[in-house]
């Protein structure tokens, strides 16, 4: 099990996550996304998981000149901007092999033991 928890280091709901995995014992990478971001592979991979880049799209981000920009754009536009964008992600984005989740989601965490 390799689970990563990308978020961002004041997401109320970040903190949650990684308390959710602390208090079970259960070891995890945390990827800060306005240091790091994604990659494309992650990004792809995240997408996969969710059935399309909807769930990933936070529209209280708080640049919303860039989310309006960002709901005219193709599919393939779209993608490269949230790699270059991270802040229009939701957090946290917790990925466990091929299975990902985004938001706090201790229903589903709960068979990743």
């Amino acid at each position: 099990m390799n689970i990563q928890i990308f978020g961002r280091s004041k997401s109320f709901d970040t903190k949650k996550a990684e308390r959710y995995f602390k208090e079970r014992k259960i070891p995890f990478q945390s990827v800060d996304l306005k240091e790091k971001g994604l990659s494309r592979g992650e990004l792809e991979s995240i997408v996969r998981a969710l059935g399309g880049l909807e769930p990933l799209i936070d529209p209280a981000c708080k640049d919303k000149d860039l989310f309006a920009l960002f709901s005219y754009l193709t599919p393939d536009a779209q993608e490269e901007k949230l790699l270059e964008n991270p802040i229009l992600l939701r957090a946290p984005i917790v990925r466990n092999g091929r299975a990902a989740t985004v938001g706090y989601c201790p229903e589903i965490w709960k068979d990743w033991k």
